[in-house]
């Protein structure tokens, strides 16, 4: 493995990010869900999906632009910009008391982050070679993973004393890669890339940023498309956030559409040179207003529109799993194993607080269903059946049970395993196989690859997702999320890998930006699905099975769309 410096310290760099941002990432549906007396946020399921669609989305879309940013004035400087606004965002993360302060303060560690993802990426690109491309990637993403796995262990131990530790010790992790930067990091101005050392004029982009802008364009589309499009999502967000009825955005939508299509319509009448020439007698494009629709590189965003389908599904590992986990299925199964192995680990594990589920217990009112019940106790991290609520009820209402007496009972005999830790077990697999694996399928074109990772994700999707209806449930949500994490170490490096390839060496970062589209589009739609199908289907309906084959269906259908991509429409490997 012949890999230059850099490669390894923006490996470490990757490593202690990774800890800030699933730290917080993997418990952030916990946390903007859980009671106020719990020091959540207390959001509703549309809050939360909105927050997970729209802050996501604009973190995978700003590499776009942070990423040529960073081809043209340096790699370290774009290090240190993204780390001095990440850690003081996750530190006002844990001190944020509503909605809108809270929204603010996410939005600052998404700016760092979309600083940050293009960077390192970009130093990767730059520091591999086509020969040891896919062992480079695969490594990178087995650090992606260790921060992944550790951050929520640390996490989930920290939130039991005070969720206000969870931030503050994310935004230390910045703090440590501050120093690392400060210390090791160099530019990767004359790194071997496998064919020759680049000078300073190939390694540097000497564009202006709205040069960078117009070739944007070209490979994404032109203004006329962003003003298109735009209005749409920010459409789409705004009716999840006010409760508009979809009735009314879909109407709102095909209006702005019809009045569009006659904008073009009326440019194409008016104007038949896409060129203007100015007063000094230069020639140049048009203004956006007078252009037409625009659509940049087809085949690429195709296949980032596509990609965005594998993206959507594979949020769904820390959008609803955590919630489905928590709310739906039993782990005692888990629980009762652990105990064989060591009590002291089963009490980590499943730690409840006692007294604050007492507290909970004195507050309900016992005229509500027992499913709300139920649901409101998952919170505390106890899932007591509903037909032993439906008892208790009338227990309660003639003062035969004291609730400190019943909290002792349930934590003993109902108490569950922290989320996270189950979806640990993912980041776990990943690390111990993704390099090994990463080495094996660099033989195999990368399409198929992906095709292949994206229908094993949506199987995983239908076993985790039907785990509340079997006995040892437990244990079936665990295969859910090992299968998960065959799926996503099969198809995700070699997405990266596939847009690394095509990029020239001077744009790597700035490549490797327009990938991000993808993702942003994922979490975009994964967010605000995650809110709506969680709401209405698993617990509107209590049918959290048609949740999750909505999902798969999801991923089949993008699996599909790869296939024929890859068969019909071929971007040059």
């Amino acid at each position: 493995m012949n890999f230059p410096r850099a490669f390894y310290v923006a490996n470490t760099l990757e490593i202690f990010e990774r800890l800030a941002w699933y730290g917080f990432f993997t418990v952030s549906s916990l946390y903007m869900s859980s009671p106020l007396d719990q020091g959540g946020m207390a959001f509703s399921d549309a809050e939360r999906g909105f927050l997970q669609g729209l802050i996501p989305f604009l973190l995978y879309l700003f590499p776009v632009v942070t990423g040529a940013l960073a081809d043209r004035y340096g790699y370290k400087r774009m290090f240190w910009l993204s780390f001095l606004i990440m850690c003081p965002g996750y530190y006002l993360l844990g001190q944020a008391q509503g909605f809108w302060s809270f929204f603010f303060a996410f939005l600052a560690v998404a700016i760092g982050a979309a600083c940050f993802k293009p960077v390192v990426l970009g130093t990767i690109s730059r520091t591999t070679s086509a020969q040891n491309r896919g062992l480079g990637f695969g490594i990178f993403y087995t650090m992606i993973n260790l921060g992944g796995f550790l951050g929520p262990f640390v996490a989930g131990y920290l939130r039991a004393i005070s969720w206000d530790l969870v931030f503050l010790v994310s935004a230390g992790w910045i703090a440590i890669n501050m120093l690392i930067l400060g210390l090791f990091y160099r530019e990767p101005t004359s790194e071997f890339t496998g064919a020759k050392k680049l000078t300073i004029s190939e390694n540097k982009d000497l564009r202006s940023l709205r040069e960078v802008l117009l070739e944007a364009q070209d490979i994404l589309g032109n203004g006329r498309l962003a003003f298109l499009l735009i209005p749409l999502i920010m459409g789409l967000l705004v009716s999840v956030k006010f409760n508009v009825n979809i009735k009314d955005y879909a109407i709102a939508s095909i209006c702005w559409l019809t009045i569009n299509l006659f904008w073009s319509h009326w440019v194409k009448m008016n104007y038949s040179s896409t060129l203007t020439r100015s007063s000094r007698g230069r020639s140049g494009p048009r203004p956006w207003y007078q252009q037409t629709i625009n659509i940049g590189d087809k085949n690429l965003l195709l296949y980032l529109l596509i990609l965005s389908g594998f993206w959507t599904v594979y949020n769904q590992l820390f959008f609803t799993l955590p919630l489905y986990i928590r709310d739906f299925v039993d782990t005692t199964d888990i629980v009762r194993g652990l105990h064989g192995l060591s009590p002291n680990l089963a009490s980590f594990m499943a730690q409840v607080n006692v007294d604050q589920l007492a507290a909970s217990i004195e507050k309900i009112d016992w005229q509500e269903p027992a499913t709300s019940i139920r649901l409101g106790l998952a919170h505390y991290k106890v899932l007591v059946p509903i037909e032993l609520i439906e008892s208790t009820q009338t227990a309660i209402a003639n003062g035969i049970l004291e609730p400190q007496f019943l909290a002792q009972h349930w934590a003993q005999q109902y108490r569950q395993i922290n989320p996270e830790y189950i979806i640990n077990l993912d980041f776990g697999a990943i690390i111990l196989f993704q390099i090994a694996l990463s080495q094996w399928l660099q033989r195999f074109s990368s399409l198929k690859v992906i095709v292949l990772g994206t229908i094993i994700l949506a199987t995983a999707n239908l076993i985790g997702g039907l785990a509340h209806m079997v006995l040892l449930s437990g244990f079936m949500v665990i295969g859910g999320v090992l299968v998960f994490a065959l799926g996503e170490m099969v198809a995700s490096p070699k997405s990266q890998e596939y847009i690394a390839a095509l990029a020239p060496t001077n744009k790597a970062a700035v490549f490797m930006g327009y990938y991000f589209v993808s993702m942003a589009l994922g979490m975009l739609f994964g967010g605000l699905l995650s809110g709506w199908a969680y709401g209405t289907l698993a617990h509107a309906y209590q049918a959290p099975y048609l949740m999750w084959t909505l999902f798969s269906v999801i991923g089949l259908l993008s699996a599909l769309a790869l296939y024929l991509f890859q068969a019909r429409l071929p971007i040059k490997q």
